[in-house]
């Protein structure tokens, strides 16, 4: 609706991931590092954890753009799964025919599919997202299959990315043989307020916007509602710039944001 108003060509601050509009803070520098670590090391399970809209999907999605690793890779955007479903969802994204939906024949051709990409020079990579909402049956599951080895060599690494309790479930007793498989961790916190406003102006630009749109104390209220979470600066600055365009004005003020906040402010309550 606001494009034209403001001469941009895309929409800036979409809540949905989308990798051409990541900007890597230097916190996101330091956990794209660790992932890519975690793979050319073969390191097995790497966990990713951080508070609500903090980026995380948002890493995850550019990672599997920018990774030069010769890697097939299965995501699992929603692990709340039964057993059975969890195995049909892994064999759907890594393409594995079984010849039936037994737990026998999974374990059996889903071994040959590591065994063969071995062999052929690459490696796997199961994403799970959101993993704070792992039950523990499957957190057990997901474990065991790692414990696929070929020569001492792991066969796939795991990525466990979720809010910040996933770390009381991982601390939990009865996931201490899983902890112990743990060898890179690392929490994404939120922007400061100068990265807020590079993140913001990055996003313009990548929208085609050539001119200053948000005031500097504009910027300094988005990061006041925010607290620096990326999830809450795409959803303020997109009422502004609503708001803006409804009001017929190009430069979004400090009074306009508050006013946006004030409207938004069941979100941060």
């Amino acid at each position: 609706m606001y494009l034209s108003h403001y001469n941009l060509t895309l929409k800036p601050f979409e809540e949905s991931p989308d990798p051409q509009f990541f900007w890597l803070s230097d916190k996101h520098k330091e956990a794209l590092a660790s992932l890519k670590y975690g793979i050319q090391e073969n390191k097995a399970f790497i966990l990713i954890d951080g508070d609500i809209g903090t980026g995380k999907t948002s890493l995850i999605n550019y990672f599997m753009i920018d990774n030069d690793i010769d890697t097939i890779i299965a995501a699992i955007p929603d692990p709340d799964l039964s057993i059975h479903d969890f195995f049909q969802l892994v064999t759907k994204q890594f393409n594995i025919e079984l010849d039936s939906n037994t737990k026998a024949d999974f374990l059996i051709q889903f071994e040959h599919f590591l065994q063969t990409t071995y062999s052929g020079k690459k490696q796997v990579l199961l994403i799970i997202d959101e993993a704070h909402r792992l039950n523990q049956e499957l957190m057990e599951q997901i474990r065991l299959l790692s414990n696929i080895e070929r020569s001492y060599t792991k066969l796939i690494n795991v990525f466990l990315v979720g809010q910040n309790e996933v770390i009381d479930i991982i601390k939990d007793e009865k996931n201490k043989a899983l902890r112990q498989r743990l060898t890179v961790h690392y929490t994404l916190e939120p922007l400061t307020e100068l990265e807020t406003q590079e993140y913001i102006k990055h996003r313009l630009s990548v929208a085609g916007s050539k001119t200053e749109i948000f005031s500097s104390e504009a910027n300094h209220e988005i990061f006041s509602f925010s607290k620096g979470h990326p999830r809450l600066i795409n959803i303020i600055c997109d009422r502004a710039l609503l708001t803006g365009y409804v009001s017929e004005t190009k430069m979004i003020t400090e009074e306009i944001v508050k006013k946006c906040a004030d409207d938004l402010k069941i979100l941060v309550e």
